[in-house]
């Protein structure tokens, strides 16, 4: 009966770590977190306000990266800000599981949108006089309904493989719940586990580079071949801020990954590093694609443009 009560407890009440900061800066911390987190709420809903009221904006590709840094920094940021705050670091087990579902889901997705956004880039340069025929409204749909049900399949048997297992610990070891936090938990053999998230990591990780890389690689090609210097600069810049992102979040992601692999790697790095896989890329992302995207950058000033003259 007692070792019944005591998995019981397990099961729903959990310590989570925390970076340890000292209680005269928590609270100039919580200020500049909770500001980061405000900016990114705002950018990406006046991205998202946009694109649902402006018609020439509803496109799959522009929704998709907005609503998915919505989802990622909030499931995330408001919770570390609060355990800051109030010292508490605790979450019930099965709002820890539904927590890593959320981050995993995002981690997933932007990984997927910014491939998809990589083959984009790729029609609109290598192939433009096809570009309408095959990046059709309807193709970008399919596209995304695909994607977004291979995230959520994959990452639903992710979390099933851990939740039949009972759990014998009660320390989350990062900042946030996810899957090598939750295994952790553990005492079982999890060798299973362990090879699909070896599998589910060679396709966020593997496929999201190998289709970059070839897109990238014919980019660089016809870049090359193209004897107008003003299309070729155009094509370099486009590419380029999608690249720093991307290669950014490949090697935050790898980072986490692997440090979980290995026991020795310092704990606050691995907490910093899971940290800004979740923050950085929903901050940076608006103002990026925002005001990189002619489209987006155009209608934003415009609508704020507007509004200065409606208050005047």
């Amino acid at each position: 009966m007692a070792d019944q009560n005591l998995n019981q407890t397990f099961s729903y009440h959990l310590q989570i770590a925390s970076f340890d900061i000292p209680t005269p800066l928590s609270y100039p911390v919580f200020t500049m977190g909770l500001l980061l987190y405000l900016f990114s709420v705002f950018c990406n809903l006046t991205i998202m306000l946009l694109i649902v009221t402006q018609r020439t904006l509803h496109k799959p590709m522009f929704y998709s990266l907005p609503l998915n840094d919505l989802v990622g920094i909030s499931s995330m940021l408001p919770r570390v800000l609060a355990d800051i705050v109030t010292q508490t670091h605790s979450v019930y087990y099965p709002t820890c599981v539904f927590q890593a579902f959320v981050c995993h889901m995002y981690g997933g997705g932007v990984l997927f949108i910014l491939t998809a956004m990589a083959y984009d880039r790729y029609i609109a340069i290598c192939c433009p006089l096809r570009y309408n025929a095959i990046m059709s409204p309807n193709n970008l749909m399919k596209i995304i309904i695909f994607m977004w049900l291979l995230v959520i399949a994959l990452i639903v048997v992710l979390l099933a493989l851990v939740t039949r297992f009972k759990i014998c610990r009660t320390t989350i070891v990062d900042t946030h719940c996810n899957n090598p936090s939750l295994v952790r938990l553990i005492c079982d053999d999890t060798r299973i586990n362990n090879y699909y998230g070896l599998f589910i990591t060679a396709v966020f990780q593997g496929v999201s580079l190998l289709v970059v890389i070839y897109t990238y690689i014919q980019i660089l090609i016809t870049c090359v071949m193209n004897k107008s210097s003003d299309a070729r600069s155009k094509a370099i810049q486009t590419c380029g801020t999608h690249l720093v992102v991307f290669l950014f979040l490949e090697f935050n992601a790898c980072f986490g990954l692997i440090a979980h692999r290995f026991q020795q790697t310092d704990p606050f790095l691995r907490r910093a590093f899971g940290l800004s896989v979740m923050v950085f890329p929903p901050i940076l992302n608006p103002l990026i694609y925002g005001l990189k995207t002619k489209e987006i950058r155009q209608n934003v000033l415009g609508f704020y443009k507007r509004k200065v003259s409606s208050v005047k």
